[in-house]
């Protein structure tokens, strides 16, 4: 009772022994036993550390402090270690009751230590303390809730920050904006953005209003997901609600603007910023560096960085990793060595963990896999140690050149250095087994997967179905899509759970989020999102196209048209290689009606054809001696090419002509159109030309040809080659000759074939000093001749 009567002395007017002390509903104060005079803050810590932890047993004490207690003075004592740590949670419940006490920020975040020390056992602790509080006569403080949230989503814990909140309202709590703010933090983090959205508004609705801090969080998570525009949208909505941004807020706006290829907006933002009087930061200016490197625009990103030196601004870590990340993206691999070297010899910067990781991807991709490991050697001197985003680039760089034993090796120095095995390692281990061939060992490392509690991703599936239709393993192959769809997908797991048709597409969901939100049962939708998270790998258009291709293969059309129609079905939208596939394979099948079936539903869907389904179906027609076709195809698809109207003048100029039979007269103009535009390709007119040739229009063909070289467009080996074997057949020999010579000086190496059969026929129609002479140049070029012609020829040519 030493400490009691310590804390009862520092009262301005002493009490009458026996007295009863009101606090809440505090009981009375045991008798005093008079000691030397203590300040406030000894004496709580006294008394914290000789009474047990127990608020009936506490409370008496800690209201005769009160008065002389600050909110520092607690927090001083809630970040005293040698205190236990079940007293100083109970003076923290005391303090948040306290109106003069009662600091949140400050009081939470002293608290939240003494909860990640407890680790899995911070909510029994928490819990127990609100307990000993209620047995007190106090209600338990909304304080107590934010600091558990807030803990449990510092440690990445965030289900438990979202049980923590949705027992606030058991305990009679309201949320506070602070609250709020730190489970949207945890579900953003987590990727449950419709549910964070979902708990925004009913954060509104019940009458919590969003701070700025609210906003920077939403908008960060929807911008780190790739939702730029929701971002966008929510902070004109900010603006609407008179909240005003600061740099934070600009900043992640930037990034979203950036990372939706809006510069020019962001470089406008970053210039209003100014003007406001909120002047950017390294942060603000390191998000503008990193979407000009991202768009490919690394000169201007070093352009700006000259620009702001000249003002005084210094480069820092981040900004260095950045300029050399883009450096690397661009291919440019010496200047990000060189921009590398400049940082170590001209700053006293010090490389982290992040651009480590950088250097070691760059080394990788340059092809200098030791100077990759030097780097890590390096990081490990410096103290410093590499997580599983830098030990997965180094596994990547093994297996893209084949090194499955060194691969194998540091896969298992992750797990002697502890260091988690992801999705993305997993995926990278099959991918790289699965290029050697090596199925079952794949197979084997996505079993260990599964087993380990690694969710493969859709990457992980595609991966193994392309490996096993490649070795036409395909019962396997059809298995592991039916797992992948049947076992995982995200709308069987809504209909066991909720009841058939409960969830059809993404908007439905949104809306079943808000509803449970509203309803409070936040946990439940925390849950649902998170089984959808982890279980839902269903189908993407790649894993479609994979077994599309691989039905192909087999040449089991029906069956791949059949897929074409499930994927759609299921609200997949097929894409270039799905049309691409199915039409070349339909087109060598000689189901030219299906092709152009799939052609026009392209066009009906609002798309462009590619141009290889153009060439594609162009070469069928000119193979089927349908040249007006092809050719009126080609005319049809030039306005949407060029964005020009269906009666274009020149266009509709160059289809008259060649309807009139000039064909040689319309090429002309529709090259004069593409270089206009600045897209001369020897396509579609190599095309026509070798479908002349195949209708045995040999002269039209030959004046295509001559055109084509005029204007400086490459004629195709193919081309020369189909030509060339006309031109001999039609024995016009001197125009063989000059094809033959156009390959010479393009440095174009011909089939034996076609060589041999030039040269023969030269020979044959009394002309072997002209075949001597062309036998000669071909040397001249690097054909190896004596290797290069056939017995025949040799007799032909060299023969007296």
């Amino acid at each position: 009772m030493r400490c009691a009567a310590a804390a009862r002395s520092l009262l301005p007017l002493p009490l009458p022994a026996g007295a009863p002390i009101h606090f809440a509903a505090a009981a009375a104060v045991p008798p005093p036993h008079l000691a030397a005079e203590l300040d406030a803050a000894d004496a709580l810590h006294a008394l914290l550390s000789a009474l047990p932890p127990s608020l009936p047993a506490l409370l008496p004490c800690l209201s005769l402090l009160s008065p002389r207690l600050t909110p520092h003075s607690v927090a001083d004592a809630l970040l005293c270690a040698s205190l236990p740590a079940a007293s100083r949670l109970r003076l923290f419940l005391f303090s948040a009751l306290s109106p003069r006490l009662r600091s949140p920020l400050l009081h939470s975040r002293a608290v939240v230590p003494l909860l990640l020390a407890a680790d899995a056992d911070a909510d029994a602790a928490m819990y127990a303390a609100i307990d000993d509080a209620r047995a007190a006569g106090l209600r338990a403080p909304s304080a107590a809730f934010e600091a558990l949230v807030f803990a449990h989503a510092s440690a990445g814990r965030h289900e438990e920050a979202v049980r923590a909140f949705s027992r606030m309202a058991e305990f009679g709590c309201r949320p506070t904006a602070f609250v709020y703010n730190a489970v949207l933090k945890a579900l953003a983090d987590s990727g449950a953005i419709p549910l964070a959205l979902a708990l925004y508004s009913r954060m509104v609705t019940a009458g919590c209003p969003p701070n700025r801090a609210t906003y920077n969080v939403l908008m960060d998570g929807l911008y780190k997901r790739g939702m730029a525009g929701d971002a966008l949208k929510l902070f004109d909505e900010m603006i609407e609600r008179g909240i005003k941004p600061n740099v934070k807020t600009h900043t992640v706006l930037l990034s979203s603007l950036c990372n939706a290829g809006r510069l020019s907006d962001a470089e406008k933002l970053l210039q209003s910023m100014k003007e406001k009087g909120c002047p950017p930061d390294e942060v603000t200016y390191n998000a503008l560096l990193s979407g000009l490197c991202k768009a490919c625009r690394v000169d201007e990103a070093f352009e700006r960085v000259e620009l702001l030196c000249g003002r005084g601004f210094a480069l820092g870590l981040k900004g260095y990793s950045c300029l050399i990340d883009g450096l690397f993206q661009a291919g440019r691999y010496e200047e990000g060595f060189e921009c590398y070297t400049e940082m170590l010899d001209q700053t006293d910067i010090s490389p982290d963990v992040v651009l480590y990781t950088i250097m070691i991807r760059g080394c990788a991709e340059a092809g200098r896999t030791e100077d990759a490991f030097s780097f890590l050697d390096e990081m490990k001197e410096k103290g410093l140690v590499p997580d599983t985003f830098c030990y997965n680039t180094l596994l990547k760089a093994l297996c893209d050149v084949g090194n499955l034993d060194g691969a194998r090796s540091l896969r298992s120095e992750m797990l002697q250095n502890n260091v988690v095995l992801d999705s993305t390692t997993h995926n990278i281990m099959i991918c790289g087994l699965c290029k050697k061939g090596l199925l079952d060992e794949a197979l084997q490392v996505f079993e260990e997967m599964e087993k380990t509690g690694c969710h493969p991703t859709v990457m992980t599936y595609n991966t193994l179905i392309n490996g096993l239709y490649r070795v036409r393993r395909l019962e396997e192959a059809r298995m592991l899509f039916h797992k992948m769809e049947m076992g995982n997908n995200p709308s069987l797991f809504l209909r066991l759970t909720l009841g058939a048709n409960q969830v059809k597409d993404s908007e439905s969901l949104q809306k079943l989020v808000d509803n449970m939100c509203q309803s409070g049962q936040v946990l439940k939708a925390y849950k649902l999102l998170q089984g959808i998270i982890y279980s839902g790998v269903v189908p993407d258009v790649v894993t479609y196209n994979t077994l599309i291709k691989g039905l192909c293969k087999m040449k089991n059309l029906d069956g791949a048209l059949r897929l074409f129609k499930e994927l759609q079905l299921k609200g997949l939208s097929p894409d270039e290689i799905t049309y691409g596939t199915l039409i070349d394979r339909l087109l060598r099948a000689h189901r030219l009606n299906d092709a152009m079936e799939l052609f026009h539903n392209i066009l009906q869907n609002g798309g462009t054809p590619s141009l290889s389904i153009y060439n594609s179906i162009m070469r069928s027609l000119c193979r089927m001696r349908k040249l007006s076709q092809a050719v009126n195809l080609w005319l049809d698809h030039l306005p949407r090419k060029y964005n020009l109207s269906a009666d274009d003048e020149v266009i509709a100029n160059a289809r008259k002509k060649f309807e009139d039979g000039s064909l040689d007269e319309a090429i002309r103009e529709l090259v004069k159109i593409d270089q206009e535009y600045g897209s001369v390709n020897s396509n579609p007119y190599t095309i026509w030309l070798i479908g002349l040739c195949q209708a045995r229009k040999i002269d039209e063909a030959l004046r295509i040809f001559h055109i084509l070289v005029e204007f400086g467009i490459d004629v195709t080996p193919a081309c020369c080659a189909i030509l060339t074997k006309f031109l001999c057949w039609e024995r016009n020999l001197s125009e063989a000759v000059d094809v033959m010579l156009y390959t010479l000086s393009k440095r174009f190496i011909m089939s034996r074939q076609v060589g041999n059969r030039i040269l023969r026929s030269l020979c044959i129609h009394q002309r072997r000093q002209d075949a001597q002479a062309l036998a000669w140049r071909m040397h001249l070029v690097g054909y190896d001749m004596d290797a290069y012609l056939r017995e025949p020829t040799k007799d032909l040519l060299y023969s007296q």
